[in-house]
């Protein structure tokens, strides 16, 4: 389970539970860069979709997964799906959330500024970042005590702002959903695009037609949910998904 820019695994901390509920045992990293994961100067580590691209796949190789389903969720995500295209024997089952889809789409303004010269480096140094961005994602507050687990990498250490700068400033997406709709274009293995529709950043449009598109694709909206689904709203996404996977099963 992958999360998006300026999250953390914590975000499926709803989610996770449902699905063990159900026998299915479950996997949510932190990106390098983010959250509790380590924040390598860019000399080691470039942040840029290649080296994301080759840390899952050393991840996922070290932990042995030879068949597993993938979630991925907002604009990290989309290694994920790019991940998925090149390993399509890996992937049992494939879940998007809010996630940057062909034929278009981009990082929103106000967090495509994070990763500008000199302004990146005062924004990403901002706690109150993650407060702005999860709430500018959807039509919800998030509570207090979770503000403060998400807020808290940014208090400890000003490598999590600069990582964050790092990996928006190599981030080219209009560059990486071209690779995504080459990737699945023969693409068949069974695929749920559940969308908040409240997300303000990512077209529903854009994902219905991309879900229409696949062999073996099924579309599902999430009313009054936004960018961060399994933030916004974790029960419907939990109901969603998880009759996806055990349908799967049968």
């Amino acid at each position: 389970m992958l999360h998006g820019l300026i999250s953390q695994s914590y975000s499926w901390r709803e989610v996770m539970p449902a699905l063990g509920e159900q026998g299915f045992r479950c996997i949510a990293p932190d990106w390098i860069g983010h959250g509790s994961s380590s924040k390598p100067d860019k000399r080691k580590f470039t942040y840029d979709q290649a080296s994301y691209l080759k840390a899952l796949g050393d991840y996922i190789d070290a932990l042995e997964l030879d068949r597993f389903s993938l979630v991925v969720q907002g604009f990290l995500g989309v290694t994920g799906l790019l991940y998925a295209a090149q390993n399509p024997d890996k992937v049992e089952k494939l879940i998007i959330l809010n996630t940057p889809l062909p034929p278009q789409a981009d990082i929103p303004m106000k967090v495509k500024m994070m990763g500008w010269p000199m302004i990146g480096d005062v924004m990403t140094q901002d706690p109150l970042l993650v407060d702005r961005t999860l709430e500018g994602g959807g039509p919800y507050q998030v509570a207090d005590d979770d503000l403060d687990v998400y807020r808290r990498p940014f208090l400890k250490s000003s490598d999590v702002g600069r990582s964050l700068m790092w990996t928006i400033r190599a981030m080219k997406v209009p560059q990486i959903v071209e690779q995504i709709d080459q990737g699945f274009a023969n693409w068949s293995r069974p695929t749920l695009v559940a969308w908040g529709t409240s997300d303000p950043w990512l077209s529903a449009d854009s994902a219905e037609a991309f879900a229409k598109g696949l062999s073996d694709g099924e579309y599902v909206e999430l009313d009054q949910v936004g960018h961060y689904a399994q933030e916004d709203w974790a029960e419907k996404v939990s109901e969603t998904i998880v009759p996806f996977l055990r349908k799967q099963e049968l």
